[in-house]
């Protein structure tokens, strides 16, 4: 059956023949001898809109070869054939363009970024990142391959040549690449940490620290490595970094300084810390670990009016199931059996929402992130619990 939206496609290359038939036209008005356009250019055309694609490409081939007029025709045969998937087809059009020696400097380049695409489609990064390369070696634009090999690197986990192609991105585009570089710097240093090497780790988070001073990231690998060194003191101080950096993220590390505190004896200031936390922004992970302590140092019975306190000025599911959790630990018989059948029912509505969103993207998730699954962005995928998220 005919494939409407092909022909949809093929529009923009019809409006190009009509561009360039308009050209041998005022060409020919001006000088004899100028040639009409080949007849082949049109078989091809008509083979396309008959859905015969590769003999298509045969024919298109064959014009090049003879009329260089055709480029920018082929280049956007070229993306069609790539947006549709066909990438061995786009590959095919785009190896035959780069391999024409009549091209010109900046055909020739638009050629190789775009046998660059077709190779990324395809998943070839490493054939992409050589003509990527050469593109912005040529180009006085090398700004759309840099951020093409920006891409290759992160995939490839090469974050020497992401670090050095984020400087020369921003010296040309002009924009801030710190906080990415930071994060790049951050991938080292867990590598290092991988390979039981602590110090390599941390004068990389220390550069990090340099890059974005605002890297909470670099602050909870701080104290991850003082941590297991059975560094407490050092590892809370790290972590406490984060509440002035970025305070929606002290929850990741909030059972870990539970722990820290516990170890170092020091409880009074552990409960000072939630306490001045819950104070500025009420966030909800930081609510139950307070509930969590009061329970331990003062019942059930406390525990639950402190909840039922942060109810009023927070309300939320995670709030209403702590509370369901330590009425039924007061209650007995029926009434208990209906308390737990609700708390569970709301901890399985618990367990389907995900706790991590992208503020890009909107990309939603139940781990944390440092570089959106979605998006690519760095730094964008943040803890959201409050029910107004959702």
């Amino acid at each position: 059956m005919f494939d409407v939206a092909w022909l949809l496609l093929l529009l923009p290359v019809a409006v190009i023949s009509g561009w360039i038939a308009a050209r041998q036209d005022q060409r020919s008005k001006k000088r004899k001898g100028t040639g009409e356009i080949p007849s082949d250019y049109f078989k091809g055309l008509n083979l396309l809109l008959n859905e015969q694609p590769d003999k298509a490409i045969e024919v298109f081939i064959k014009v090049l070869e003879v009329d260089t007029e055709t480029v920018e025709t082929h280049l956007m045969l070229g993306n069609l054939f790539r947006r549709r998937g066909e990438i061995e087809r786009a590959t095919r059009i785009h190896q035959n363009l780069i391999a024409r020696p009549k091209l010109d400097c900046h055909q020739r380049s638009q050629a190789l970024f775009e046998l660059a695409q077709d190779y990324l489609k395809a998943g070839l990064l490493d054939r992409a990142e050589n003509l990527l390369l050469e593109y912005a070696e040529i180009e006085k634009d090398p700004e759309p391959a840099l951020r093409q090999l920006l891409y290759v690197y992160q995939q490839e986990k090469e974050w020497d040549q992401a670090i050095a192609t984020a400087k020369r991105l921003a010296r040309a585009s002009g924009e801030s690449v710190d906080e990415m570089i930071a994060h790049f710097l951050c991938e080292q240093a867990e590598d290092e940490i991988g390979r039981n090497n602590p110090d390599q780790a941390k004068t990389l988070l220390k550069k990090a620290l340099s890059k974005d001073p605002d890297s909470v990231r670099a602050n909870i690998l701080r104290g991850q490595i003082a941590r297991d060194a059975g560094d407490c003191k050092k590892a809370i101080r790290y972590w406490k970094k984060i509440e002035n950096q970025d305070r929606r993220y002290l929850p990741e590390v909030l059972g870990q300084l539970s722990e820290c505190f516990k170890e170092t004896g020091n409880q009074d200031a552990w409960l000072q810390l939630l306490n001045k936390a819950l104070e500025k922004d009420r966030a909800i992970p930081v609510m139950l670990k307070l509930a969590e302590e009061i329970e331990a140092n003062e019942g059930s019975s406390a525990a639950r009016e402190f909840v039922i306190e942060e109810l009023r000025l927070q309300p939320s599911m995670h709030g209403l199931s702590r509370m369901i959790h330590l009425s039924a630990a007061q209650a007995d018989g029926q009434s208990k059996s209906d308390l737990e059948t609700l708390e569970a029912i709301i901890e399985r509505v618990l367990k389907s929402r995900k706790n991590y969103l992208c503020e890009h993207c909107g990309f939603r998730g139940n781990a944390m992130h440092w570089q959106c699954p979605g998006c690519k962005r760095w730094n964008t995928v943040k803890p959201v619990w409050d029910d107004g998220d959702e």
